[in-house]
């Protein structure tokens, strides 16, 4: 008996160490990929409740559901994608199907379901390993909310006034946007509902994040007591911020108040101006946000990048604008996000080249086809959760000429190279041993080709508008691997031998 159970452990711990050292790696929100959806125009997945729905009206319901979204987590698993990010799932006023017009806060918009239909999603989600964030507005409420007629409540909001100067900060935070009832988060009474409300959300449904929707029009002390306050309730919840601003500085002081993280305007502005034609330099534009982004915050890896959204026009059209053909600039677009520090966000449509326009028209119906780009999203997902250079390495520009850009990610254990060709002619390169020393192999992970050293360096050639991520392997890292594999072989020999002893001497 005793040698049958020596032969047990020696076969537990050869198969399930390994799983358990696996189990214990906590993944931190850079190592994340996030997927933004509006839920009305997302997926249609419960017919009963579609009233008041007019999918020919782009200010209209349109149908989408928590069902719909159920229905397609697969979908969305399989393109890579660890965390989604919702769209305000809260009662909103006739026509609020965007979610941003607040009727009640507590109460769950009945065109999306039940509050209890929304657990399901969020359970189902953290079946498959899937973050759910949800958009979150404590600036205003809708137009026609009950408490605009409730004598007692007049001092829950700022004085009806517009927002003339965007340089005036108080007129910026008391002012109200597109004319929504502003609330006055100085009111201590106002303030209590709204940090009650944010945790009670945690509290009853277990997400996992808030998008905080309109930042720079909320004063910086109640964002400092709402971070206490809803870390509280769950200490890894994540909070992402809008400070939709394009000077990186402005937006970046909003993190001392215990944001974590933010939608970079700044990244939006300069990313959707190169890569929406080609020929355009990246590499000055890469180096200077990294620079910039180290200086200004404590963890850099963890702003959201993003070349769509909800309240612009989607890249999709600026391509077809300057008169380009909108997947090859897609693909060049998303390799950079994808390899470049920060999380990646991906608006729906996006990974089907989507058009649309101003809001409403960037905030179309999705429509669920085969596609090149849902593909090659899904590889570069697979890349990035791979390595961890992508998304937690050191950043180096090591070529940068005519449209042609080749940066470094290192990390510790192992490096590699991001060669974006943002022009429209194939590009030849070589990179001297100066800049990589003699000894490495290029391992292609987009395509199969590989590059050895030469005398003179590292050359490869990328096609025109295309891009490849290289691993830099060393024949060292060959020689450092074998002892442990030996070793594990070994092990793993004499624990079946063991075995096969044991069964003979029954």
């Amino acid at each position: 008996m005793k040698k049958k159970l020596t032969a047990f452990i020696v076969l537990y711990l050869v198969f399930s160490v390994p799983v358990a050292i696996q189990a214990e790696e906590k993944n931190t929100w850079e190592d994340e990929i996030i997927y933004f959806i509006m839920i009305d125009r997302f997926n249609n997945g419960d017919a009963s409740n579609d009233f008041e729905v007019d999918i020919n009206d782009p200010a209209a319901y349109h149908g989408g559901d928590f069902q719909g979204i159920i229905d397609k987590l697969d979908y969305i698993k399989e393109m890579g994608f660890t965390a989604i990010w919702l769209t305000p799932i809260v009662k909103n006023e006739p026509k609020g199907y965007h979610g941003y017009w607040t009727e009640d806060f507590y109460e769950v918009e009945e065109h999306f379901g039940t509050l209890e239909e929304f657990k399901t999603l969020v359970e189902k989600a953290h079946e498959k390993d899937i973050k759910i964030i949800l958009d979150l507005v404590v600036n205003h409420t809708g137009y026609q909310h009950p408490w605009l007629n409730d004598s007692e409540k007049q001092d829950w909001f700022h004085e009806e006034q517009s927002i003339i100067s965007w340089d005036n900060q108080k007129n910026v935070e008391d002012g109200r946007l597109a004319g929504l009832p502003d609330l006055a988060q100085e009111n201590p009474e106002t303030r209590k509902y709204l940090l009650d409300m944010a945790k009670w959300w945690i509290e009853e449904t277990d997400i996992d994040g808030y998008r905080l929707d309109t930042v720079k029009h909320v004063p910086k002390d109640f964002w400092e007591e709402f971070s206490q306050e809803v870390k509280s309730v769950k200490e890894d919840f994540f909070l992402i911020g809008e400070v939709w601003h394009s000077d990186p500085t402005y937006v970046a002081d909003y993190a001392k108040t215990g944001i974590d993280s933010f939608v970079d305007y700044p990244f939006f502005n300069e990313a959707t101006r190169i890569f929406s034609k080609p020929d355009q330099q990246i590499g000055k534009f890469m180096d200077g946000i990294w620079k910039r982004n180290v200086s200004l915050y404590e963890n850099p890896y963890i702003l959201g990048n993003f070349i769509d959204n909800h309240d612009n026009k989607r890249f999709t059209r600026l391509v077809i604008e300057k008169d380009q053909e909108p997947v090859s600039r897609l693909r060049q677009a998303l390799t950079y996000m994808y390899t470049a520090p920060g999380i990646p966000i991906i608006y729906y449509g996006t990974e089907i080249a989507m058009d649309g326009g101003n809001d409403p028209d960037n905030r179309r119906m999705m429509e669920f086809e085969d596609h090149e780009l849902t593909t090659y999203i899904s590889k570069l997902a697979d890349i990035r959760n791979k390595h961890s250079a992508l998304t937690s390495g050191d950043v180096e520009l090591v070529y940068d000429q005519n449209g042609m850009t080749v940066f470094k990610r290192s990390s510790e254990g192992e490096q590699l190279l991001v060669a974006i060709n943002n022009t429209t002619e194939e590009q030849t390169i070589t990179l001297s041993h100066e800049v990589l020393e003699e000894g490495h192999e290029l391992q292609a992970l987009l395509g199969e080709e590989s590059v050895t050293g030469q005398s003179d360096g590292y050359t490869f050639t990328i096609p025109s508008e295309k891009s490849e991520i290289y691993q830099i392997k060393s024949g060292n890292e060959q020689t450092i691997a074998l002892p442990w594999m030996i070793a594990g072989a070994t092990v793993i020999l004499v624990a079946g031998v063991i075995f096969i002893l044991l069964r003979k001497k029954r």
